[in-house]
């Protein structure tokens, strides 16, 4: 009898290790498996703060004309070495040369003393009408480069060339028909002060580098995680309905590093147009 006791202790005793063992490995399963978890959280956001990289194929990501890249910036990006600008004055600089030929359209240079007033816009596209405030006194710059392409036509009969519906919202225009990413100028970044890129913003798109504006912008059709990177220049007013219409539509097909692509529901821009 005192040896079957025994065997039973040692079964015992040999049941509660196994038990052991297997809530050993049961805690380190969930500690891989939360920090697999937390890997693939940071990724997806990391993802959606950098799909603001408006940047439809190589070429594009080669470029610098002022689309966001498909790296988020960080606080390594270079920094600015543009010359001081006199007060009241806007900087626009002609984009390097590495962008490579036919990367710009040439149409002059903007006025470098903008008018600082707010400005409504209109433009008109084959779904309708888009109407914008610009605020002329927060982001004058942007404001005047926007008024003297559109004086130029830069923007007539050009599609909007993007649409992202996962993670971030937006609707991208402003690239000019053909190879071109944008115009033969650059300028600075503006307003990005605490900036929130809330459902109906009119924002700069840019390359990835400070003050590398151009003509490409982006309307959000709704709430989107973006840093404060992208210059702000208005609000949409109007026809909103229709770009949100567009943005759920979603793309033909999506770029799996930038993010989006062409939306099913083409948006080209006719004119634009201003008002007071």
């Amino acid at each position: 009898m005192p040896g079957n006791e025994r065997r039973r202790q040692m079964q015992r005793e040999r049941y509660q290790r196994q038990v052991a063992r297997r809530m050993r490995k049961d805690e380190r399963n969930r500690t891989i498996r939360a920090v697999v978890t937390s890997v693939v959280i940071v990724v997806v956001v990391v993802g959606g703060m950098s799909a603001l990289a408006f940047t439809l194929s190589k070429k594009d990501r080669n470029s610098s004309e002022s689309m966001p890249t498909s790296e988020a910036p960080t606080s390594s990006a270079p920094q600015s070495s543009a010359p001081t600008v006199p007060p009241g004055q806007c900087l626009y600089t002609k984009v390097p040369a590495q962008a490579g030929a036919g990367a710009t359209k040439d149409v002059g240079m903007p006025a470098k003393k903008p008018a600082k007033q707010d400005v409504t816009a209109t433009m008109a596209t084959n779904r309708g009408n888009i109407v914008m405030s610009l605020d002329g006194k927060k982001a004058p710059c942007t404001v005047n480069s926007f008024q003297y392409l559109a004086s130029k036509k830069f923007f007539d009969k050009t599609a909007c060339h993007r649409v992202v519906n996962k993670q971030i919202y937006v609707l991208q225009c402003g690239k000019p028909a053909g190879t071109a990413q944008g115009p033969d100028y650059q300028f600075g970044t503006e307003n990005i002060k605490g900036a929130k890129y809330t459902t109906g913003v009119l924002a700069m798109a840019n390359s990835g580098t400070p003050d590398s504006n151009g003509s490409q912008f982006f309307i959000v059709w709704k709430n989107s995680p973006l840093p404060p990177q992208y210059t702000i220049f208005g609000h949409v007013t109007g026809g909103l309905g229709m770009v949100e219409d567009v943005g759920k539509t979603g793309p033909t097909k999506n770029d799996p590093q930038a993010g989006g692509g062409p939306p099913k529901k083409n948006v080209t821009i006719e004119k634009v147009t201003f008002g007071k």
